[in-house]
């Protein structure tokens, strides 16, 4: 996986910073979107500025690449699948507890009519 997923020595840089530090960055961002009744759109534009944030922080301490389209992709990625997941939980809460008459929890990302 070193050098598809990862340009480090160890997966443990690529989890310890994209997975965990951006993650929860990225978990963040979806769940102040939600939180506001932004669309999700709004979410995909500031979690590609995070992708360059975490490529930077990849670069300045663990030398990686800084303006490597391969890896800012990789970590763009990861981070819009976290937020996604952030957005769509925080959504199905907010649905739930607002309009308890009309909906109910269907699973851990989803909501349906009662």
């Amino acid at each position: 996986m070193q050098g598809i997923l990862y340009e480090e020595p160890s997966i443990w840089l690529f989890i310890l910073i994209t997975c965990m530090l951006g993650g929860w960055a990225a978990w963040m961002t979806g769940r102040a979107c939600a939180q506001t009744w932004r669309p999700y759109g709004i979410l995909l534009c500031y979690l590609i500025p995070l992708g360059l944030a975490v490529r930077f922080i990849h670069h300045a301490l663990f030398e990686g690449t800084m303006l490597s389209l391969h890896y800012y992709l990789v970590d763009t990625i990861v981070l819009i699948i976290i937020g996604s997941i952030g957005f769509r939980y925080t959504r199905a809460n907010q649905m739930v507890n607002q309009y308890s008459w009309l909906y109910e929890k269907a699973s851990f990302l989803t909501w349906r009519a009662k």
